[in-house]
């Protein structure tokens, strides 16, 4: 039974382990420092000092296969920048400060406290995956040579990292790489690893472009102490050295949980703050204009191409086509109110709803039709590669000027550029500058806002 539900749950381990370490230091805060010294910005300030150090120190990007070496000196590092921190921050307050002594009392309790809960967790999980058999990641490997057979013996010999292999495919003769497709489906692989050394660039290029469009984990195997290119993002695992196509920021489960937390707050704000009052004026105004719901809803392809339902206010009369036909400019199904609420983009605020059940982020690709979806799959280059990430009430592509209608081959290829560019530099001012540009075209309107 337990193993049924194994492996569903892992990915909120680090958001766990932020927020312990968030309430550790709040609340030794209290303990270690007189009552009459302890002003609320303290709490502000010290857990911002935390975030900063541990993004600086990259704290929490520990991964299945991290070296015990290696998280001692992500603690080193995180204990001695916010040590620093601190003290700094002391120097520069006015206000009576606490002794010496006492706050490195508070630090060393605190980082003792923090360093336990993270080595039970790193621990915790690999006992469980051994007693249970779960959070396992299916692997193939592509291969024949040394390198592959080490990284056979890694998955093999260290079951408690959690890498199950179900298949080394070598290549032969009668290697035949559409096979390797078809196990890849069939026996729900999530990572996949090839040395590329043994494959000529057409099939290099055919695997990159299925898993792309697979949402399957491409790595590569190079020989022991050989990089393929500096470019990409390398890992070891035990002797391997392991190399990704691109390092997305947002693959990273502590740079998802900020966007996250980023994504409840923003749309909590304007759902209590806007849609609280202006859905009831709306809704009035939409009954007045026209027959039919005050909302219209749509399925449409999110993350890894998962469906789920979009919510907008409804800015058409009802129509047959309305989940085929794009709106095009002056198109006669707009009504008189739609007009404005399309040219004001008021018909997409409903999608913050989306935001806060987490089927959608503020800031992302947007979401296009199905019928859309599987057109452009089949003739624009990357596209699929769009729903590595939750799509977006706006995005990078929207205040670039490519938003509504594909008027032009040109306008569906600089949209996945955009994208493509977004998902691969995200951060979380990108984010804020992006909301902002939204905002400013908000006010002066969009051309293609129709």
């Amino acid at each position: 039974m337990l193993k049924k539900y194994a492996g569903r749950y892992s990915k909120y381990l680090r958001p766990i382990s932020i927020i312990f370490d968030l309430f550790i230091i709040n609340l030794l805060i209290e303990l270690f420092f007189y009552t009459k010294l302890v002003e609320p910005s303290y709490y502000i300030a010290f857990s911002l000092f935390w975030i900063i150090s541990a993004l600086v120190t990259k704290f929490y990007e520990v991964y299945r296969f991290t070296k015990l070496v290696t998280i001692i000196s992500h603690l080193i590092s995180q204990g001695l920048l916010f040590t620093v921190i601190v003290f700094a921050f002391f120097g520069f307050i006015d206000s009576q400060i606490p002794e010496t002594f006492q706050t490195a009392k508070y630090i060393g309790f605190s980082f003792l406290t923090i360093s336990i809960f993270k080595f039970l967790i790193f621990y915790g999980l690999q006992s469980y995956r051994l007693g249970f058999g779960g959070n396992f990641r299916k692997t193939i490997i592509i291969g024949s040579n040394d390198a592959v057979k080490e990284l056979e013996n890694f998955f093999k010999n260290q079951k408690e990292l959690g890498y199950e292999n179900k298949k080394t495919f070598k290549v032969n003769k009668s290697f035949n790489i559409q096979e390797c497709f078809e196990h890849i489906l069939n026996s729900n692989i999530d990572e996949v690893y090839c040395s590329v050394s043994e494959l000529d660039k057409e099939q290099i290029k055919i695997l990159i472009n299925f898993c792309n469009n697979n949402f399957k984990i491409l790595k590569f195997i190079s020989a022991r102490g050989e990089l393929l290119s500096k470019k990409l993002k390398t890992d070891t695992y035990g002797y391997s050295t392991v190399q990704s196509l691109r390092d997305m920021p947002l693959s990273n489960d502590y740079n998802t949980f900020l966007k996250r937390i980023f994504d409840i707050v923003f749309s909590i704000i304007i759902i209590v703050g806007i849609l609280s009052w202006l859905t009831p004026i709306i809704a009035m105004c939409i009954f007045i204009d026209s027959k039919g719901p005050i909302f219209f809803t749509q399925v449409r392809n999110g993350y890894k191409y998962k469906e789920f339902v979009c919510i907008k206010f409804r800015s058409m009369v009802v129509n047959k086509n309305a989940d085929t036909e794009q709106a095009k400019r002056g198109d006669v199904r707009v009504t008189r109110l739609g007009k404005f609420i399309r040219k004001t983009s008021i018909d997409e605020l409903p999608q913050f709803f989306n935001v806060l059940i987490g089927n959608m982020s503020v800031v992302g690709p947007r979401p296009h039709m199905i019928t859309e979806n599987k057109k452009y799959a089949k003739t624009v280059n990357k596209f699929m590669e769009r729903h590595f990430i939750k799509p977006g009430i706006t995005g990078l592509a929207q205040v670039k000027g490519y938003r509504g209608e594909i008027e032009e081959e040109s306008d569906i290829i600089n949209r996945v550029k955009y994208d493509l560019y977004y998902i691969e530099n995200w951060s979380l001012l990108f984010d804020i500058n992006i909301v902002l540009l939204t905002t400013i075209n908000f006010i002066t309107g969009q051309k293609k806002a129709y």
